[in-house]
């Protein structure tokens, strides 16, 4: 089994601090999402106890998210959700969850599939890397997921134009390699 099949341990120290035992580094909620984002499964245990601390750790980053105004989760969803917990042995809810979600996996993976077998670029070699590199570009070019264009610490103008040429130089380079790819590629 390689090392992306079993999950990752993360180690509660009595501190409170979560220790990745893969990098032999200390880690946050926060990295422990991006991990789970990556589809890398993680286990998170108390070092003293041995105790399984996951769902508590898994809630509690939903919660911060939650919190932050990424609202995921409907507010009628919660609502069923707090109702499961009232009625004896959990009712449905656990096993519909875990249903619905195996459906949408399954739905997006025979998608992904249906989209790739349908692409004629696809066959071509180093498309996949054409690929990263090109969502690498549009992630370059929206700031990533929070569209903040100038990046951090960079200042604006008026007409939203960045102080930097670092970041033109930047996209020049990553589109050049782009056409050379592309022109390899014909």
């Amino acid at each position: 089994m390689g090392d992306g099949d079993k999950p990752l341990l993360i180690k509660r120290y009595a501190s409170r601090r979560l220790y990745n035992t893969e990098t032999s580094d200390y880690v946050t909620l926060e990295d422990i999402a991006g991990f789970i984002r990556a589809g890398r499964e993680v286990q998170i245990v108390d070092l003293k106890s041995g105790d399984d601390l996951t769902r508590q750790y898994l809630l509690q980053i939903i919660a911060e998210h939650e919190s932050r105004g990424e609202n995921v989760l409907p507010v009628n969803v919660l609502n069923d959700l707090v109702r499961s917990y009232m009625l004896p042995g959990g009712g449905m809810m656990p096993q519909f969850l875990q249903s619905s979600f195996d459906m949408l996996r399954d739905s997006q993976s025979k998608l992904m599939e249906n989209m790739n077998a349908m692409n004629p670029m696809a066959q071509i070699p180093g498309f996949e890397a054409l690929k990263a590199q090109q969502e690498a570009f549009i992630r370059a070019m929206t700031g990533g997921l929070g569209g903040n264009w100038s990046g951090p610490g960079r200042k604006q103008d008026e007409a939203g134009t960045s102080d930097s040429g670092e970041d033109l130089d930047d996209i020049k380079k990553q589109l050049a390699e782009l056409q050379r790819k592309l022109s390899k590629l014909s």
